[in-house]
């Protein structure tokens, strides 16, 4: 169920996909995170195959009553310290949503799926 504003010139409505990808874009962009896991293998793996990027990996957005919930799937960097991660993401996140949409977000969950450990 879409996210539908009102304001005096009409509705706005935002899907779940939007919020889904500018939550992924902004989860990526914070220190420690790596990637994102995906929970829907199927839709990407389909992605993966026609060559395209699907920045909404990893995130499942929920619309109920104006409430909106965001689940992050991440993959952190082996050496940082899990929690300060995950708290950084959540901050991000919801502050660009709130800033980018002016949606007001009532919940984000932080799945941590996996440490990558990267070669130097």
């Amino acid at each position: 169920m879409p996210k539908v504003m009102q304001n005096e010139m009409g509705k706005i409505t935002v899907t779940e996909d939007v919020i889904a990808t500018i939550a992924g874009f902004a989860a990526l962009d914070c220190y420690g995170l790596v990637g994102m896991a995906s929970q829907k293998r199927v839709k990407d793996s389909i992605t993966e195959l026609l060559g395209r990027e699907n920045p909404g990996r990893g995130v499942e957005v929920y619309i109920h009553d104006d409430r909106v919930t965001v689940d992050l799937f991440i993959i952190v960097s082996y050496g940082t310290k899990i929690s300060v991660v995950a708290n950084n993401v959540m901050d991000k996140v919801k502050y660009t949503l709130e800033n980018a949409l002016g949606i007001e977000v009532d919940q984000i969950n932080v799945n941590v799926q996996g440490v990558r450990v990267t070669d130097k």
